[in-house]
Formats: structure tokens, sequence, C-alpha cells
């Protein structure tokens, strides 16, 4: 068995555009049983939808549009990685999240290849592996897990080839944890967006400052007064068991507003506003974008 530590960088304007994000670079390295590295895979990715990269994507990865212009296109590489994958004879993915493998089948949806391959491939969440073993809440970055572990980061973060080799890092320190019947998983489509959900947790925790009892068919209709398509079948059961989980759950209050300086002047924010448009790097493991060609979407 051999396991392959998989890292995407990916390019558009999630929640700002009706384009799909797309793959623009794909990094992965190949361990053996003894957790060795035997061989690694990387490659740049031209995009369709959006030639131009995104200005923050451009900054955070500090990938040239000159070497992307000059890239292969996703069917190519995406064959080319197959084949470098088959010389496995099996393999079980990890990733740092679940946004590479839902990237990878989106985007080999969108280009009318099969999927079958990904839907049938294990993987291991190794960000959900990390903060259960370190008895965390909320989500880290791979380099503040290094930091943590003691490991000092080597490589550029957000170049694709980079993250992998750190992520092994922090996978050959887990892994007397890891724990195979429950932490191996598979893609799943999911119909509803982390946007969506976002709205759910909101609602929830707005009816309990307004001392409101929470029911479905409250947060139900506060979602379709905000444009969320609750006709759709699938993702309103989706967003109703998400609910059902949330519903259960303490509602943490909002942490306080900070009080203005008595010169009126306003506080420093306490981090830097994300680019409006930038690309939402949030670990969504099963979002679809609803911009995938006709037919795409499952």
């Amino acid at each position: 068995m051999d396991y392959i530590i998989l890292d995407i960088e990916f390019n558009g304007r999630k929640f700002a555009s009706d384009k799909p994000m797309e793959v623009i670079e794909i990094g992965a390295v190949r361990l053996n049983e003894s957790l060795q590295q035997v061989d690694e895979f990387s490659s740049l990715i031209k995009p369709v939808y959006f030639s131009k990269l995104n200005s923050f994507i451009r900054e955070k990865t500090g990938i040239a549009q000159e070497d992307i212009d000059v890239a292969k296109g996703c069917v190519p590489v995406f064959r080319a990685f197959r084949e470098w994958l088959d010389r496995s004879e099996a393999c079980t993915f990890v990733t740092w999240g679940g946004e590479d493998m839902k990237r990878i089948v989106l985007d080999t949806r969108m280009h009318r290849m099969d999927d079958a391959y990904w839907l049938q491939s294990d993987y291991y969440d190794l960000l959900k592996i990390y903060l259960r073993t370190r008895g965390l809440t909320n989500d880290v970055s791979v380099e503040k897990a290094l930091e943590e572990l003691g490991i000092p980061a080597q490589g550029t973060a957000h170049r694709a080839l980079d993250d992998a080799r750190m992520t092994a890092e922090i996978f050959r320190s887990v892994f007397p944890d890891i724990q195979p019947e429950t932490d191996a998983r598979r893609y799943k489509d999911m119909y509803s967006n982390a946007k969506e959900r976002r709205m759910v947790k909101n609602a929830l925790r707005g009816l309990v400052v307004q001392k409101v009892q929470p029911t479905w068919d409250i947060v139900a209709e506060k979602l379709a007064k905000a444009k969320v398509d609750m006709d759709n079948v699938k993702k309103a059961a989706e967003l109703k068991a998400y609910y059902d989980v949330e519903v259960e759950k303490p509602i943490k209050p909002r942490p306080p507003r900070p009080e203005r300086k008595p010169d009126g002047e306003q506080p420093e924010a306490s981090a830097k506003a994300q680019p409006e448009g930038a690309a939402d790097t949030e670990t969504d493991s099963g979002e679809v974008d609803a911009a995938l060609p006709e037919g795409e979407q499952q």
C-alpha cells in the first residue's frame, strides 16, 4: 500500500462568479508502506474559464501568469497524473481537508472525463485527523500544524508540491494515531455549499439571541427569503440534516464588537480582509459549484 499525499491549487472567484473554480496546479508525493518518499508529481494546468489568474491567487501562490499561459490543459495533465498514480498497485490518498479531492472530481466531470477512479478511491482527511489527535476544534493551516509539531517548514507555502511535501511530514507524525477503519473516506457529492450551511448556523444563532425556539420551518423560511433554492429536494434535505446536527449543539454567541476609542477612532481590524471575490479556501469536503456545465452536477 502506497500513500499519495495530494495538494492542489485552484483559481477563480468563488461566490463572485457563475464560472467554476479550476485546478491550476497539482502536487503529489508518493510514500511507501514505510512512509519513505518514493517519487513525486508536479504540474501546472492552464485554466479554461479564467485564463488570467485571480490577483489574490497569484499573490498567494507566487505562480506566474507566464507559466500558466504555457501550461498544458486539464485533460492531458490529469491523464499524466493517472499514469503516475497507476505505478502503485494500491494507494490511499492523503489531503489536508476535503477540498482537494472535491476539486479533482469536479474538474474531471467538467472536462467530460470518467470520475469512477476518484469516487472509488479512499483518502484520509489529515486535517480532521490532526484536529482530533490534538483535541482542537478550529481548522489550522499546514504551516501552523508544522509549527505545533516542532517540524521546520520547508519550501514555498501554497505551491502544490511543497505543500504536499510538508503535509507528508505531518502525516508521518500522526500516522500512529490513524484509525483506517473509521478515518478512510471517499468523496461524496453534496448539494448545498458552505455559504448556505453557514446561513443555517447563523439563523440558529439569531433565533437563540431572540429567545425564539428554533424549528426547521423557521430556518427554512429564512433560507428561502435569502434566495436559497429550497425547491431543490436534495439541497433542502441536506440542509435539514445539517440543521438537525447543529440544533443539538450549544450555540456560541458572537464575540462582542470592540469598543470605539475615546477619540472616536475605529479600532484596528484583527485580521486583514480578503479581497472581494477572492477564492474562498474553506475546507468544504463536498460542495458542488453551481456553474458546472449542464449535466455535470449530480
